[in-house]
């Protein structure tokens, strides 16, 4: 049977010759064949759908025509329509089994037969909340009043059916456009936050490519003179040691000076001047200032390969100790006012990256680790880095006795613009630049985290930069953090 033509047709009634009526009136007969004729003529409907009669079923009670409604729906082949009589007894009457056949199929059309009822026609009407499934057949019936019933009402059913599958379509479509919407929705979405993200890095770039750039100038500037300072002092602490063997030659000299105002005028020039003093003090001054023009030479240096321009940086071998000491080295005033540092170092071969980018990722999170340590009431915190090698992979912690990250917290913190510092006290990116150098030179970051115990930052680190094709990584050019676009 066509999904979309169904002549099916139940009559429910529990008097036999009602049945056989019905059959004559709607089977495959001569008198059906001229009633159909008829209609076509008096109504316009083409006939030779009409001569194909009607599929006709029986049933006595209304138990007995839910069971037929119930067997036609799971074969596929349900009714179009139910003639129901409203007086059955002993079973239900017209009004209940109309109510269970809707139940199980509220597409069936539904014509009463009946010659009287015991309840009102709007009491029924109410009760079944009939819409247009449902008509009235009084009886006796009409031949041509039942078969044109029957032809209208499998028409309805057919159209009810062609509308009910459009709809379906129609939900499924809708469906379907609305999981494309949804899905270029989530696309856009992600291509929007992406491109905030890598706007807001390489702005962030610009600005540490500015500072690294001022801040070589400035080491540039600082080395000539602390060169000729250092030179300087080299050559002062020769002429005072000369000097220093004059004034040990007078003293040697002192006892045969015969000239008693001679002797006066010496002791009185070296008791004011307090020579012992002096001659005790210059070699440790000297010592001193040799010291820290030392450190101030290394520390212009440290400021000098930590503020390489990663432009024109390629990858390299460098060892990552260096790297850690020379960064500690630039940060120290922020640091050890409110953090000790201990450095627990493992052997650990050279590695191929940027230097100056895994710079400011030690200098990241070694900011971090000082912060969380000086929110913490109490005693200086300690933060302390390890190194370890693992096969092909180095690896450096940054672990701290600070306040800890709240778990709620975790998944965003390397999220751009995610803080938990007081409004100016940071940007949110620090985490942000990290995990993109990180992520750059193939690694990962990992992170344990205790409320009021502290942090600990690992970051993982390929030995060499070499992808499975063993094509050497490329430098992404203009950026100091700048995070591949996989």
């Amino acid at each position: 049977m066509n999904e979309l033509q169904n002549r099916r047709i139940l009559v429910v009634d529990d008097t036999p010759a009602i049945h056989e009526d019905f059959r004559k009136i709607l089977a495959v007969t001569a008198a059906a064949s001229q009633l159909a004729d008829d209609e076509a003529l008096l109504f316009g409907a083409p006939s030779g759908a009409a001569t194909a009669g009607f599929e006709m079923d029986s049933a006595y009670q209304g138990k007995e025509a839910l069971d037929r409604v119930r067997a036609s729906l799971l074969a596929g082949r349900p009714y179009a329509l139910a003639f129901v009589d409203m007086r059955m007894p002993p079973g239900w009457d017209g009004v209940e089994t109309i109510e269970r056949l809707w139940q199980e199929d509220p597409l069936l059309q539904i014509v009463i037969c009946t010659a009287y009822s015991d309840y009102s026609w709007d009491e029924v009407f109410a009760r079944l909340d009939v819409g247009d499934r449902l008509l009235v057949l009084k009886k006796p019936f009409d031949p041509i009043e039942a078969h044109q019933l029957a032809s209208t009402l499998t028409a309805k059913w057919e159209q009810t059916r062609l509308a009910t599958l459009k709809t379906a379509d129609l939900e499924s479509i809708i469906h379907e456009r609305t999981a494309e919407l949804r899905r270029a929705n989530d696309a856009l979405t992600t291509e929007i936050n992406d491109r905030k993200r890598l706007e807001s890095q390489l702005v962030q770039a610009g600005k540490l490519a500015s500072v690294g750039q001022l801040a070589a100038g400035v080491a540039h500037e600082i080395n000539n003179p602390v060169a000729f300072v250092y030179s300087n002092v080299s050559s002062l602490t020769a002429y005072v040691e000369a000097l220093l063997q004059v004034i040990r030659a007078y003293e040697d000299a002192h006892a045969s000076i015969e000239s008693y105002a001679v002797l006066a005028k010496l002791d009185r020039i070296r008791r004011d001047l307090d020579l012992d003093n002096v001659r005790r003090d210059i070699p440790s001054l000297l010592k001193e200032t040799s010291e820290g023009l030392v450190r101030v030479r290394k520390i212009v240096r440290d400021l000098r390969d930590f503020s390489r321009d990663a432009t024109n940086e390629d990858w390299q071998l460098a060892h990552l100790h260096q790297g850690i000491d020379s960064t500690l080295n630039i940060v120290d005033a922020e640091i050890r006012h409110r953090a000790e540092v201990c450095k627990k170092y493992g052997h650990i071969p050279q590695i191929e990256c940027l230097p100056s980018q895994l710079n400011q990722v030690v200098m990241n999170l070694a900011m971090n680790a000082a912060y969380a340590c000086g929110t913490k009431p109490g005693a200086r915190g300690t933060i302390t880095f390890r190194t370890g090698n693992d096969g092909e992979e180095v690896w450096f912690e940054v672990a701290d006795t600070g306040c800890g990250i709240a778990e709620a917290d975790l998944p965003r913190i390397f999220d751009p613009f995610f803080t938990t510092k007081p409004v100016g006290a940071g940007t949110g990116l620090g985490l942000s630049l990290s995990y993109g150098i990180v992520h750059k030179h193939r690694g990962r970051i990992d992170v344990l985290s205790e409320v009021d115990r502290g942090s600990t930052f690992r970051v993982t680190l390929p030995l060499r930069q070499t992808t499975r094709s063993g094509q050497r990584t490329e430098t992404v050019a203009g950026s100091l953090a700048l995070v591949d676009s996989e």
